[in-house]
């Protein structure tokens, strides 16, 4: 099973993803989380706003290579998470997903959660606020997809049998 999850930054997407594989593997079901994020090209290829490296954009992510690396591991692997902001973005990809989660969360909720991630630094408001706008543009399901769960990434607390339910795998 492949099982695309997608979100803003900070929604709760890797959470999620590795309470999902902790899951499957008491299931005694091999499984692999691959992040968008380390697919993504060299940095001096990424486009570029206001000098500063575009993570937000489509033309950060080697898709292809994310693509392969899906396939590649569910040749391996049960189940296969493949998790990121643009999960969604690339059709072929889509293709791919057996299920979907898609974890929502208001603007103000990122902008607060955002603002306290200093993993890389303090992150310009500007920067921040085009986050949420390439988020909107180009991280949200497009289709074709099999069915999405929508996740109220706002609430700490998700309903873990209705997300196997979903699954199968209750």
């Amino acid at each position: 099973m492949i099982i695309g999850i997608g979100g803003v930054s900070r929604s709760g997407k890797t959470t999620l993803a590795k309470r999902l594989a902790r899951h499957f593997r008491e299931q005694r079901l091999t499984t692999v989380i691959l992040h968008q994020d380390d697919f993504v090209f060299p940095e001096e290829e990424i486009p570029k706003i206001r000098g500063k490296t575009d993570w937000e954009h489509p033309g950060s992510i080697d898709f292809e290579r994310f693509r392969q690396a899906i396939l590649k591991a569910s040749t391996t692997h049960d189940i296969v998470i493949a998790e990121g902001l643009m999960a969604f973005y690339d059709e072929a990809t889509n293709a791919l997903y057996d299920k979907c989660f898609f974890l929502e969360v208001s603007r103000e909720t990122f902008m607060e959660r955002k603002s306290q991630d200093l993993r890389w630094g303090k992150e310009p408001d500007w920067y921040m606020v085009h986050i949420w706008e390439s988020f909107q543009q180009f991280g949200q399901p497009r289709q074709p997809l099999p069915e999405i769960f929508v996740i109220d990434g706002e609430e700490t607390a998700v309903d873990w049998e209705e997300l196997l339910q979903f699954l199968n795998f209750s």
